[in-house]
Parts: C-alpha cells; structure tokens; sequence
C-alpha cells in the first residue's frame, strides 16, 4: 500500500487517520503495520466498504474534501471492491534505531552470519551476502540493476535479496542504489577479520 508523502505527514500530525482503496484484494491487513518514508504504520481495521456508506466524516478523516474527491482518486480502478482503512502512526522504523547499532559482540556477529548463510543457500555461491556488502560499500548509490548484473541476478531478486539485508540493520535505501550502515560497516570489517 503506497501513501503518498503529504499525507503521510498528515498522518504522523494525526490530521488524517482514515484510507480508502480499490483492491482485487486488500494489501494490508487488521493488526498489520506500514513501513513508510516517515515511520511505521499500525493498521487498526480493514474492512470492505460501499462507497454510499462512506461519511462525510470518514472522508474528512482521509483528507479529502468531498466524496466527489474521494471518487475521483480511485477512479483508476472501478472494477475493484472498495477498503476503507483505519491506521495511525506507530512510531520510528524499528531498522533505523536497529542500523545505527555498530558496537556488535562476537554473538550478535556469529548469529548474523549464521542467518546470512541461510540466506546464501538459496544461491549456492558461498557467502554470497557478504559479496553484496562488499559491492554496496565499494559502490554507494549505483543502481541496482548495476550491481545486480555484476552478480548476475535479474534486478528483482537481487533487491529482494538487499531488502533482507536491510532487515538485519546492514544496508539503508538511497534515492538511487544503497550503502551501508553503520553497523553494516562495522559487520563487514568484522567479517573480514574472520577472512570471509
């Protein structure tokens, strides 16, 4: 579920805490969270919805200022069924707090070599996460299919390979291409001395 930024900053201000989409089926779902450009999202309800029973309070509390609005936005795709979702700002990206961390102990290091190599089987190439850190940090904010064609992977799965990267706090997304972060740096230099 893509939010556009202006209303993601209404969100965080608390202005807007209502959604509306046009789904085959919905991409989110009750007890959910959203990670966005300005934090996390806590998804309190989803539900399916007519547009006739849409309030003029619920469309206020998504940001519009009338159903006519409203309908115009998701005129794109009128064969889909409409959600009406609930959600509220939840705080900071738990990776961010989570990549700033550089001061690794030897069992924090040991335990994420041990899910990167569990990661690596799925391409049978030895410490294959290890590369990709190696290539991020020599080349910060060259694009993807760059360096997903130096290892030869289709881009898609070379991203969604980076994107578990990013889960353990290694990397951090650029507006083009990626680089370390602190405690992928600090990871990556302890790594080394263990000559992987």
């Amino acid at each position: 579920m893509l939010i556009k930024r202006n209303i993601l900053d209404k969100i965080l201000a608390g202005e807007i805490d209502l959604a509306f989409r046009r789904w085959k089926r919905p991409t989110v779902k009750t007890g959910g969270r959203l990670r966005t450009a300005v934090g996390e999202l806590r998804i309190i309800d989803v539900s399916q919805v007519d547009i006739g029973s849409v309030s003029a309070d619920d469309v206020a509390r998504a940001g519009y200022i009338s159903r006519d609005d409203l309908e115009a936005d998701l005129a794109d795709r009128p064969d889909a069924e409409l959600y009406r979702i609930s959600l509220r700002f939840d705080g900071q990206d738990a990776r961010v707090p989570l990549r700033e961390n550089d001061n690794l102990t030897d069992q924090e290091c040991s335990a994420l070599l041990e899910k990167l190599a569990r990661l690596d089987r799925k391409f049978d190439r030895g410490a294959f996460s290890v590369a990709v850190l190696k290539l991020i940090e020599e080349q910060p904010a060259v694009a993807a299919f760059e360096i997903a064609h130096q290892v030869g992977l289709e881009k898609q799965v070379f991203k969604q390979h980076v994107r578990k990267l990013k889960e353990h706090g290694l990397t951090e997304s650029l507006t083009v291409g990626y680089r370390l972060s602190p405690r992928g740096k600090s990871f990556l230099d302890r790594a080394r001395q263990f000559r992987i």
